[in-house]
């Protein structure tokens, strides 16, 4: 992605940002608070606790999704930022479908859109990311998305022309008094031609979250509160290559708890 792309792609973002908190065109939100604690992190610290914000909203002409993630290494000292950190991510979509005001369906397709990514953090993080969009019918599913990015790395592991698949999805099932949701994404970065990407690696990101609806169980109201776990398992973390010397491939479970308001 080229310089004017990546400008095109931050105006897109901010006027997506801008035009969702117009009180007329927001048409749905929710946000989230969840506390996660893990050990068997890899290339950083091994025992991490993390807090992370979740807003996700559907305005006029598409959704908007953000969380970020602030994390603490539970007193040891990461090598390039220290005892804590913090990482986030930015995703809106726009719409074909609600642009143009007409249904976009074909097959197991129920809407085409315009996604984008900004990926922001501590040290070497930045990233943009933009490509198409599909919103997807799978029976059982509450939602199914999926995205396919053209990325771009910034920093020392900056590179072109890398593409990224990303799943997105939720699904209920009911036990008992309450439910069982698990949702969650993956990232999928494609390419690996060294010559056009610097340093960035193919990775694999899976990362989905198994909660049970404690609050709806305790008669304190649905989808309001979450107990659960979330699987980790990252294959070339941060696009480094896992070697004998160096391992890179993360495969970790951490509890959760998770508030709604």
């Amino acid at each position: 992605m080229r310089t004017t792309n990546r400008l095109i792609l931050a105006g897109a973002l901010l006027a997506a940002s801008s035009a969702a908190t117009a009180g007329d065109l927001l048409q749905w939100q929710n946000n989230s608070i969840t506390y996660l604690y893990g050990k068997d992190f890899t290339v950083n610290p091994s025992i991490q606790q993390t807090f992370t914000f979740e807003h996700a909203d559907g305005w006029k002409y598409g959704d908007n999704f953000l969380f970020v993630d602030k994390i603490f290494y539970n007193g040891k000292k990461d090598a390039l930022a220290g005892p804590n950190t913090y990482y986030g991510e930015f995703s809106p979509r726009l719409s074909f479908g609600k642009i143009f005001d007409q249904k976009i369906a074909f097959g197991p397709i129920k809407d085409v859109l315009l996604a984008m990514t900004y990926e922001f953090g501590e040290g070497d993080n930045e990233s943009y990311l933009i490509g198409p969009g599909f919103d997807l019918a799978i029976p059982g599913f509450d939602y199914f998305q999926l995205n396919f990015y053209q990325r771009q790395t910034e920093g020392n592991r900056a590179g072109d022309g890398v593409w990224q698949i990303t799943p997105v999805w939720s699904y209920t099932l009911p036990v008992g008094k309450s439910d069982i949701l698990i949702d969650g994404f993956m990232d999928w970065v494609v390419d690996n031609d060294e010559t056009r990407r610097g340093t960035y690696h193919a990775n694999l990101h899976f990362n989905p979250q198994i909660k049970y609806d404690l609050g709806k169980a305790l008669n304190w109201g649905e989808k309001q509160l979450y107990v659960g776990i979330e699987y980790d398992y990252w294959k070339d973390k941060y696009g480094i290559e896992d070697t004998s010397s160096f391992d890179t491939d993360q495969n970790t479970t951490s509890l959760l708890v998770k508030v709604h308001f």
